[in-house]
């Protein structure tokens, strides 16, 4: 891979709040990079420096070792940007949609009704390329503003929470354009508050809270900062007794073990270590009456950096 993206130290002032305080992360070319956290924890404002879009008080953005900065130049044209608020105009069609940002960049005759039509079979509105977006659904409104984004070939797709309010149908349609994409060497930056889309998508995950970068890693390797990669959850027919559960604890793999009204909770070094459990349990002569297995998930991690729900 090659370095698409540079960002270094971002900080942004809003009177006393700081936004953005020290923000680097870096996106290499073809990588899907997921930029998560709560809803105000600066990751609108940092993508709105990323696109030129607003002005930073200090750090700075460079695209093929070009600076971005808030005023014009070329190298913005090599960013698509997505933003949370739909920039369509309800009164013309798909399609003139699509022609009015291409002419935004210059590009005419054939070329933009070729582009036009290869943008509209990307995100699934061929047909509908002739209707208003007052007839379509949140979603299909949300793919359109991704094709418009698309209209100039960028380098680099910024998309900034695409999926807020629309349906888990719709929801899918939009990561399967997105997985196009990602198919085709697109590189993209994904911001959201969900985690489960993030986990679907990213090559790399950017974690920021309070204008500050946590994590900025692999998920694999943030999967590794907790002690427990997996979990089992398992009901036995008659109960637990607190022997039995000190002794589970101490069991190589086990991480920690919580009793419940509902049965079990193991926390497990791997999620191999669910088949040694189960074993042992069945040595011991325990009856499960049913059991789960489930994987640690990015939620986790993020509460276990910032001692809160992402969601907060």
């Amino acid at each position: 891979m090659t370095l698409l993206l540079n960002v270094c130290g971002l900080s942004k002032l809003y009177g006393e709040r700081r936004a953005v305080d020290g923000v680097s992360f870096q996106v290499q070319s073809g990588q899907t990079v997921g930029l998560i956290g709560p809803n105000g924890a600066g990751k609108s404002t940092t993508v709105g420096i990323v696109c030129g879009l607003l002005r930073a008080d200090a750090g700075s953005v460079e695209l093929d070792g070009v600076a971005i900065g808030a005023g014009a130049s070329d190298v913005k044209r090599k960013i698509g940007f997505v933003p949370q608020d739909l920039a369509l105009y309800e009164d013309l069609s798909a399609r003139e949609n699509l022609r009015l940002f291409a002419a935004l960049y210059g590009i005419k005759g054939a070329q933009m009704t070729a582009r036009c039509d290869e943008v509209l079979s990307l995100v699934n509105l061929s047909d509908r390329a002739g209707d208003k977006p007052s007839t379509f659904s949140g979603g299909m409104k949300r793919r359109l503003n991704i094709a418009a984004a698309l209209m100039h070939d960028p380098q680099l797709l910024i998309l900034d929470e695409p999926t807020v309010g629309v349906d888990p149908q719709s929801r899918n349609a939009i990561f399967d354009t997105l997985e196009k994409l990602k198919a085709m060497g697109r590189s993209l930056i994904y911001t959201s508050h969900y985690m489960e889309e993030v986990e679907r998508l990213a090559d790399h995950i950017v974690i920021i809270d309070h204008g500050k970068v946590l994590a900025d890693e692999s998920p694999e390797a943030l999967y590794r900062r907790l002690p427990s990669q997996a979990a089992l959850r398992i009901e036995l027919a008659d109960g637990a007794p607190k022997a039995l559960v000190d002794a589970l604890a101490a069991l190589p793999g086990v991480t920690s073990v919580h009793a419940g009204p509902g049965g079990l909770d193991i926390a497990l070094a791997t999620g191999a270590d669910a088949l040694s459990v189960m074993a042992w349990l069945h040595g011991q002569g325990c009856r499960p009456l049913h059991f789960a297995t489930a994987r640690t998930k990015l939620e986790d991690i993020f509460l276990n950096l910032t001692g809160r729900s992402l969601r907060d």
